[in-house]
């Protein structure tokens, strides 16, 4: 398709108005979230002294395709958004391919990453219901920094807990976000009894995303006027992401693109999720038959590796449970360096989804990942976040297998952020320090076994 132009923008006129519902049309839906008190499911009365009442609601909804997004929060996305669907010709020439690569760029916003969709409308719902402070936690920082904008934006305080490890390897992104006006605290800490029984356990434990979400809940459960805002994993946070997928599908129907595979870096699942919702919809309903991928770090592959199982989302067991492939919400990661992907668990929707066989799952090492972020980063003039690269490493995978078999395919993949921020991951590459961690079974078996026991 030679008149396919190297960046394809859609007009204002042109941004989504609604939202994609994937559970309004999933032929079997994800088992139910349950309290952690009674094991029974969550009801809206559960979810509201944690989450907004708006939030709570979307979370629980089953019926409508379509959740229209509010005028209010309109405004904001017309700022930031379209983001635009750029054709990788210099990555494919370099390539030497016939396949058609294509990445929707949802680093063009302050960020640097896809987070700010739904920190946008999870703010945005907190000022309507009056809520003065929110909690969160963070792992890359890309989340507190999306979620610290908004906030200012909108006017509420913020306190992030991030991941240590991040936090230590990011000294910028942790800037940024004091920048805006959200605090940050290093995760576990001393300020919360979980991060204080974390700490009694493991003094140098370099933290994961399941701590600082045990914190960011501990801490909104004790503040008046406080709620959680969570950046990943649950329903309305990749119903807030299928914005991406909207927009790229109106994109590839206004210039004739038909994917053969779609691809997006998978941790807690919202991006993947987001990217291809109106796609794996169709999907459902025989629509077409795209080849649907979704990559994690060998480092913490709950897809590839983990159950599926009911469990707790955070490491100190107080969020609802959760039916999704999961590694154990005591499994500690490796501190690699894609850390918005270092999670043990998997979105429920895209847990369903994968258990039914609508989409596959790879796993790659760190080093292959950054081999093909640095060829991207020559080829294409952008440099991609770690977490970014996974889908990238993939998708580069797939054009060289149409290389080698003469098959023309058209390749999608999301490149949900820029890695500006991770310099000292691209330094740990390029002075050949950086290794891989492969958790052995044995690993494995430790997290598995903190799995509570629910039918």
């Amino acid at each position: 398709m030679t008149n396919i132009p190297y960046k394809i923008y859609l007009s204002e006129k042109e941004l989504p108005k609604h939202w994609y519902n994937l559970k309004a049309v999933m032929k079997e839906l994800p088992p139910p979230m349950l309290h952690p008190g009674t094991l029974k499911p969550c009801t809206k009365e559960d979810l509201t002294p944690l989450f907004c009442e708006k939030l709570a609601e979307q979370e629980l909804n089953t019926e409508d395709k379509y959740i229209e997004i509010p005028e209010g929060l309109m405004s904001f996305y017309r700022m930031i958004r379209p983001s635009p669907l750029i054709r990788a010709y210099n990555l494919e020439k370099a390539l030497g391919t016939p396949a058609e690569i294509y990445y929707k760029f949802e680093g063009t916003n302050t960020s640097g990453s896809h987070k700010l969709n739904s920190a946008a409308a999870q703010v945005y719902y907190a000022k309507e219901e009056g809520i003065t402070t929110l909690t969160t936690e963070t792992g890359a920082g890309q989340w507190g920094t999306a979620l610290a904008m908004a906030c200012s934006y909108y006017g509420i305080d913020l306190l992030v807990y991030m991941v240590k490890i991040s936090s230590e390897q990011k000294p910028y992104r942790k800037a940024v976000i004091e920048t805006y006006g959200g605090k940050v605290i290093p995760s576990p800490s001393d300020t919360t009894e979980v991060g204080r029984k974390i700490l009694a356990e493991n003094p140098e434990t370099g933290g994961s995303l399941g701590c600082a979400i045990s914190e960011a809940i501990e801490t909104a459960m004790k503040t008046e006027n406080c709620r959680y805002v969570l950046g990943s994993v649950l329903d309305h946070v990749l119903l807030h992401q299928t914005i991406i997928g909207m927009e790229t599908k109106t994109a590839c129907d206004k210039y004739g693109i038909e994917p053969d595979i779609m691809i997006g870096c998978v941790g807690g699942g919202s991006n993947f999720g987001g990217l291809i919702a109106p796609f794996i919809g169709d999907r459902i309903e025989g629509k077409n038959n795209i080849q649907f991928i979704g990559v994690e770090p060998a480092s913490c592959p709950s897809l590839t590796r983990g159950r599926y199982a009911y469990d707790f989302g955070d490491t100190g067991k107080t969020s609802p449970l959760l039916k999704m492939y999961t590694l154990g919400s005591g499994f500690i990661p490796s501190p690699n360096h894609a850390g918005g992907l270092r999670y043990h668990g998997m979105s429920p929707i895209l847990s369903k989804l994968y258990h039914d066989g609508y989409f596959e799952a790879r796993s790659v090492e760190q080093t292959k990942v950054f081999e093909a972020a640095v060829k991207f980063a020559r080829c294409e003039g952008i440099l991609p976040a770690p977490e970014s690269s996974h889908a990238l490493k993939v998708a580069v995978d797939e054009a060289i297998k149409c290389r080698e078999s003469g098959e023309k395919k058209t390749i999608i993949f999301g490149l949900s952020g820029t890695g500006y921020f991770d310099l000292t991951a691209y330094m740990s590459y390029n002075d050949g320090s950086m290794t891989d961690y492969i958790p052995t079974d044995e690993d494995l078996e430790k997290g598995f076994a903190t799995l509570p026991k629910v039918d």
